[in-house]
């Protein structure tokens, strides 16, 4: 109820009761009675009609007081909660904020590690059995930049450069290569792998077939990204060729660094990973032996390129996975 509302039912009330006293017939033998004592002459006003009017008016001003006291901390605690809400939703908002900043930093699943109920500052690390891991650079970009004043001392270059890797990530979006994690990139070299998605203590549970589909998933985003760097050759004008190199097998994940973490993995796969694709062919896909046989038995035709020198790793037996049978095969990758 509104405070003139209060005022003009309390006035109301009061005015009633002022012309009912005012007219009573029965104030004289109560006044006579009450004056009859001497001890409470001083204490009371003579006249019953002034003292009951008086003690009205007293009544009236002490009510609108107080109830003008009730609307103002009414309003203040409404004011109050006003600014709670909107300090909530500005909470909320930076949480919601913070959280998409650290998802595009690491994975969905890393992130949960940090951002959840309790915070968790431990350092993170996870061990897995079989993750695909694929290298695919552009080697002519080396060439291709130049600092000049034609293009803005290499700034040209570099935008060349961010659209093309930006359209890598876009093919991420897809439902397809949902599974697979882009990890960094490293100059004009674009990292990723396929099967760290696992929640922790399930990556032992999943069966091969899972495990060996998440390999041609990778082999079809090796070749997704082949056909997203011939489109953009047609726009642009340039002749740049994707040289792709993946492997499979055991790694480890983990975030290194407390101001700007960095999510990576290691191990002996990615090594020689690298070297897939650094010892590869310019438009080809290279895999080694073992990753060729799952591929195999995927539907996909593989060509023996024979034994190539390895640093670190002596001489190994690699393969090409032919693209071309690639595109039209696609199998188990749902």
């Amino acid at each position: 109820m509104s405070f003139e509302l209060k005022v003009l039912l309390l006035s109301i009330a009061v005015t009633v009761y002022i012309i009912i006293f005012s007219n009573h017939q029965n104030y004289p033998n109560w006044s006579s009675g009450c004056l009859n004592d001497t001890n409470n002459t001083r204490l009371f006003i003579k006249d019953p009609v002034v003292m009951t009017n008086l003690y009205l008016a007293l009544f009236y001003v002490t009510l609108i007081l107080f109830s003008r006291q009730i609307e103002y901390y009414c309003r203040l605690d409404c004011l109050w909660k006003n600014k709670f809400k909107k300090e909530h939703e500005q909470f909320e908002t930076m949480e919601n904020v913070n959280r998409l900043l650290l998802e595009n930093v690491l994975p969905a699943h890393v992130a949960a590690h940090f951002i959840g109920d309790k915070l968790n500052e431990d350092w993170y690390h996870q061990s897995y059995d079989c993750v695909c891991v694929m290298f695919a650079s552009i080697p002519d970009f080396k060439v291709f930049y130049t600092e000049c004043d034609v293009n803005k001392e290499g700034l040209e270059c570099l935008r060349l450069l961010n659209e093309i890797i930006a359209d890598f990530d876009e093919l991420l979006l897809k439902p397809k290569f949902s599974g697979v994690e882009k990890i960094k990139t490293i100059g004009s070299t674009y990292m990723a792998a396929a099967g760290l998605s696992v929640a922790p203590g399930q990556e032992n549970k999943q069966d091969k077939e899972r495990q060996h589909a998440q390999i041609g998933i990778v082999v079809e985003y090796g070749i997704a990204l082949m056909s997203k760097l011939d489109g953009i050759n047609r726009h642009s004008f340039n002749n740049f060729r994707l040289r792709v190199g993946i492997n499979h097998g055991p790694v480890i994940a983990g975030v290194i660094g407390a101001r700007k973490p960095q999510y990576d993995i290691w191990g002996n796969t990615v090594n020689v990973a690298s070297r897939m694709e650094s010892t590869g062919e310019l438009g080809r896909i290279q895999v080694t032996e073992e990753t060729s046989k799952i591929l195999q038995g995927l539907g996909y035709s593989c060509e023996c390129r024979g034994l190539i020198n390895v640093k670190g790793k002596g001489e190994l037996r690699t393969y090409f996975v032919c693209t071309d049978t690639a595109k039209s095969q696609g199998i188990g990758l749902n």
